[in-house]
């Protein structure tokens, strides 16, 4: 069998990431950047103040109270301060430009003047000393013009997004969002609120999976076929037209109609894993689209996509899935298959896990894997947990 690390390896070297494009920045948050942006202006980009008062020369309140007289207004947004001299003020608001011959700014807090929307007043008395550079923001003290604001590969937060736009970018070339092809496979499967039939289950497989692919921050679209070879080679062939990636449920095990098994040959490697649920795995491309094919039961779905679909589309988005695994103890007792790794769908409270349902890790128990926070993962070599043994989660 195939270790799980092993198996993310060969999942990894699937893809490559995908290209750049020019992307609007209302839309980018998520993405990564494809290439460095130089700031095109700098930050700030002129001279302001940095508090609502009074643009003073500092020379002119070196020995407070003094009284200047007030020669004007400088809001946000003024394009022409008017410059002072001697024994001058204007009254400057946050983020204003700095008029010519002021080196300082005087809070509002520390004269005469009452703060507010208040009329202008002919004087102003300044009651404290304002050194030079006094609350002042010096062009470019953040960012030069011409330094590097954001690097190639950075993911784009909200945060980062805004820092591009205040280095001067309405759009920047970022890696796009995957398209993932999710197909679920079974003759049994019905739609999701249809009346069943015998034999016949709903199909809650491409809802997970599909939102899991959104979760991990890929388009998915998704499809349904039965177990006929040449229905599933269709919705494949529409399928590799429009993906970057392809995932499927079902079909890949030992029976007589694994589907997935027939319609691709030789374009995909099945294999048995290492760990539980989830231990027959697909993994090939098809028409140069990379595939991974996954079991059918639900749980077992839900772990191979955290397992392999989310580093594979994050290698596609430009970045890296940070595992987050950490330890913390068992609050109560569980089995665990011998010489296969566990991945048990748990409930993450304080410091403890427990499993999400009474039947542990069993691969069908899709009514309760809601109830799960996280993953728990217990080594090939253990047996059983007992309570207070350390055990290895991710939140999910």
């Amino acid at each position: 069998m195939r270790s799980v690390d092993d198996h993310v390896a060969a999942v990894l070297g699937l893809g490559e990431p995908l290209g750049g494009e020019p992307v609007d920045l209302s839309r980018a948050v998520g993405l990564v950047l494809a290439c460095d942006l130089p700031a095109l202006v700098p930050v700030p980009p002129f001279d302001n103040s940095a508090m609502d008062g009074f643009a003073v020369r500092s020379v002119d309140v070196a020995a407070p109270p003094v009284t200047l007289r007030v020669t004007g207004d400088i809001p946000a947004g003024c394009r022409e301060p008017h410059a002072i001299g001697a024994g001058e003020a204007a009254r400057i608001m946050t983020g204003a430009p700095l008029p010519e011959g002021a080196d300082a700014i005087v809070p509002v807090e520390d004269t005469d003047i009452a703060p507010g929307p208040v009329p202008l007043p002919p004087r102003v008395q300044v009651r404290a000393p304002a050194r030079p550079g006094r609350h002042i923001r010096r062009r470019g003290e953040d960012l030069a013009q011409g330094e590097v604001a954001l690097t190639a590969g950075t993911v784009l937060t909200p945060a980062a997004v805004a820092a591009a736009a205040s280095v001067g970018y309405g759009e920047v070339a970022a890696i796009r969002r995957p398209r993932v092809a999710v197909i679920a496979t079974g003759a049994e499967l019905r739609p999701p609120g249809q009346p069943l039939g015998p034999g016949q289950i709903p199909d809650s497989n491409s809802l997970l999976l599909s939102g899991l692919v959104r979760q991990f921050g890929a388009e998915a679209h998704t499809a349904t076929t039965s177990d006929d070879p040449e229905e599933f080679r269709a919705v494949l062939d529409e399928a590799a037209a429009g993906a970057d990636l392809i995932l499927t449920t079902g079909g890949v095990s030992v029976g007589a109609f694994e589907v997935v098994r027939q319609a691709t040959g030789a374009r995909c490697e099945f294999v048995t894993v290492a760990m539980q649920p989830g231990k027959p795995q697909g993994i090939g491309d098809y028409a140069g689209v990379p595939l991974l094919a996954f079991p059918g039961n639900p749980v077992s779905v839900f772990v191979s996509a955290w397992l392999f679909a989310r580093p594979l589309i994050a290698r596609l988005a430009g970045g890296t899935a940070e595992d987050g695994w950490r330890p913390v103890r068992a609050g109560r007792e569980w089995g665990c298959p011998a010489g296969r790794e566990q991945y048990l769908p748990a409930v993450v409270s304080g410091d403890e896990v427990v499993p999400a349902h009474r039947l542990g890790s069993s691969s069908h128990a899709i009514g309760s894997l809601h109830r799960a926070n996280a993953l728990a993962r217990v080594g090939a070599r253990v047996t059983g947990v007992c309570v207070g043994d350390e055990v290895e989660v991710m939140m999910v």
